[in-house]
């Protein structure tokens, strides 16, 4: 066996040739004793795996140790040579492997299927270690990547019988941006040892010298050269974050929890003014169980079964460090904070808003969250054009602006406004189709020459381009497959928009407008002038024929929540809960919406999204209680016309 007192780790070791029982209990003591950012072994993942990772980890471990750990070079080289003649003994028909750990992973290799050549590769990048203390490029740091630390993630899928090319290919990416990460948080552990990760030729590109790295210079430029390596590392997280959903169960989000601790360690770096060259941020417990608590949410939204043909666009073959290359590539620095500071503003905007949409934006992951920011901001500005107080004619003049805005921010120029290097940001990532931002322009166009709507026929295609189309965005937003999901995120968007207008018809009055149908006025006797209070029978009985009519969009919506992609089915059900409680609210108030403005707190907002995010464990869960319960079970007969307006 490997006779190591170099090694801490060596001390708990059993016997040369022990049985694997001891074996394997040495590698669960080494797996949850020795520190790691993250635990080995969650308690989410299923106990017939516990044990592999365990032997998997004290491999990786033991592999690592013997090239870090060893202070002489030679001496390191030769106990990892020696270490590999034990890997090969784990593969041999013959004789068998002494040291306790490979007797220990040799029971996960034979139960797994394993070949032996990521294994290999870990060897081959810690020999690199003891041979190169410099990378002259990118390229070079990326190709040491692919055999330091893209073997890890593949030998992980291998232990939860994953074995295809794709699924492969997110774990390369996801873990040379770990390793990356990792190098950036260890800069002045890495000089302690005699090496720079860092490229000499990112060092060059900011006007850094290797001697002041080596003398540990903190400077701005050093700040800026942080600033670009998180800035490629955060790609490759990106490029690989369809792994986690591509994946069963509990190890969704042992994988999540993974991806999300290092972009945690690029967050503590910014976090910590960027000087790695004296200080190591860390991640903080607290840190740890709030990344353990939205993996949870996030595996609880996404309950859904793996799709058995799951595939991602292929990219190339093998290891692909040409892939992680472009990936990691400079990007355009200055362009990329606009588009940063730009969702930054639509947040503020859709905040100061104080929109029933903004707290449920929070139950959808953040590239979905920010895309939603993005298109209200977009919606919230036209709004204000026609409502806001102005001439007609300065009205029609901004508008037409925000339609020529649109289409050149569309082309690529965002300039014009600081929300719409986001906006055209979020309908390339989401392929939301322009029409319907068009179509929304026309509405509020409505708004500046049209008082009031004849029929309901007339007013649904009012709805459509203000509401409608509002739904219709949020729903490529939320992910969609079935070709009648459209109509029904039409239909919400009627019945949202039904629900305001019966909140508002005294502002909206006061404004010189009237919503509501004319034809549904004469039926129940009710002039323009019965709109501004205080509540009538007649009025009363107006209201609540709109209500019924809502109630009906609301009912044929509904079934949505179930259509959309499971991450996003808490946010649009806490949406039709708010909207829909509101309107039950209203008939609570007996239809009086002349006294006061009926609302909801934002505690009433924030418990539905708690409740949606809690639930969504249980299957079918969105069926059953998504709309309030009206008072006093009103009903009417009688079906609305919808205008067809999404296909």
């Amino acid at each position: 066996m490997l006779v190591t007192p170099e090694l801490e780790i060596a001390r708990h070791l059993p016997a040369e040739a022990c049985s694997a029982g001891e074996a394997q209990r040495y590698t669960r003591w080494l797996a949850t004793h020795h520190y790691e950012n993250f635990n080995v072994v969650s308690w989410l993942l299923p106990c017939r795996l516990h044990q592999h990772f365990y032997n998997l980890y004290a491999y990786c471990r033991w592999s690592d140790d013997l090239g870090d750990e060893v202070p002489d070079r030679q001496r390191a080289l030769e106990l990892l040579d020696a270490w590999e003649d034990e890997l090969r003994l784990c593969y041999s028909s013959g004789a068998q492997p002494s040291h306790p750990v490979l007797i220990a992973l040799r029971e996960t290799i034979r139960a797994k299927n394993i070949p032996q050549k990521p294994f290999s590769d870990l060897l081959r990048a810690f020999r690199q270690d003891q041979r190169v203390q410099r990378y002259a490029t990118w390229d070079a740091v990326l190709d040491y990547c692919v055999y330091s630390a893209n073997p890890v993630g593949r030998l992980v899928l291998y232990l939860c019988d994953y074995r295809d090319a794709d699924r492969q290919r997110l774990s390369d990416y996801t873990c040379t941006a770990l390793q990356l990460a990792n190098f950036w948080q260890d800069v002045s552990r890495d000089l302690e040892k005699g090496r720079i990760y860092i490229p000499l030729d990112a060092l060059a590109a900011h006007g850094i010298t290797e001697a002041e790295i080596v003398e540990r210079r903190f400077s701005p430029r050093y700040v800026s050269l942080m600033k670009d390596l998180i800035t490629r590392t955060r790609r490759l997280f990106a490029a690989g974050m369809p792994l986690p959903a591509s994946v069963e169960g509990p190890l969704r989000v042992d994988i999540e929890m993974f991806s999300r601790g290092g972009l945690a360690v690029l967050d503590a770096i910014e976090a910590s003014g960027y000087d790695t060259l004296n200080h190591r941020p860390a991640i903080s417990k607290w840190k740890q169980l709030r990344l353990l608590t939205r993996a949870l949410a996030l595996r609880s939204v996404s309950n859904r079964k793996v799709d058995p043909g799951f595939s991602v666009a292929q990219t190339g073959s093998g290891h692909e460090p040409k892939a992680l290359e472009r990936l990691a590539a400079p990007v355009d620095a200055s362009g990329e904070n606009v588009v940063r500071d730009s969702y930054v503003e639509c947040n503020r905007i859709a905040r100061s808003a104080k929109s029933s949409f903004y707290l449920a934006f929070f139950g959808l992951p953040r590239e979905k969250r920010n895309a939603l920011f993005a298109l209200y901001a977009f919606m919230r500005l036209i709004d204000n054009v026609s409502d806001e107080p102005g001439d007609l004619e300065a009205k029609r003049r901004g508008l037409a602006r925000w339609r020529a805005m649109l289409d050149e921010a569309i082309s690529g120029e965002t300039s014009g406004h600081a929300i719409l290097p986001a906006l055209a940001d979020s309908i390339a990532r989401f392929q939301i189709p322009t029409r319907y931002f068009h179509d929304l322009i026309l509405g509020a166009e409505m708004d500046l020459t049209v008082s009031s709507y004849a029929t309901f026929d007339q007013l649904s295609e009012y709805c459509y381009r203000v509401a409608g189309t509002v739904g219709l965005t949020c729903l490529h937003v939320f992910g969609f497959r079935d070709p009648r999901d459209p109509d029904l995120a039409e239909r919400l968007g009627l019945a949202f928009q039904l629900t305001n207008i019966i909140r508002d018809v005294r502002t909206d009055l006061e404004m010189g407008r009237v919503y509501l149908p004319q034809e549904d006025l004469a039926q129940f006797g009710c002039g323009a002038a019965d709109l501004a209070g205080p509540v009538k029978e007649r009025v009363r009985e107006l209201l609540e024929f709109e209500a019924d009519r809502a109630w009906r969009f609301y009912q044929e919506g509904v079934a949505l929540i179930g259509q959309v992609e499971a991450d996003s089915r808490a946010t649009l059900w806490a949406l039709v809960r708010t909207y829909s409680t509101l309107l039950a609210r209203i008939e609570e108030h007996n239809f009086d919406v002349f006294t006061s403005r009926v609302s909801l707190s934002s505690a009433e907002k924030v418990q539905y999204l708690v409740t949606a995010g809690l639930a969504v464990g249980k299957a079918g869960w969105w069926k059953g209680d998504a709309l309030a319960k009206r008072p006093g079970n009103r009903r009417r007969a009688g079906g609305p016309v919808l205008r067809h307006r999404a296909g």
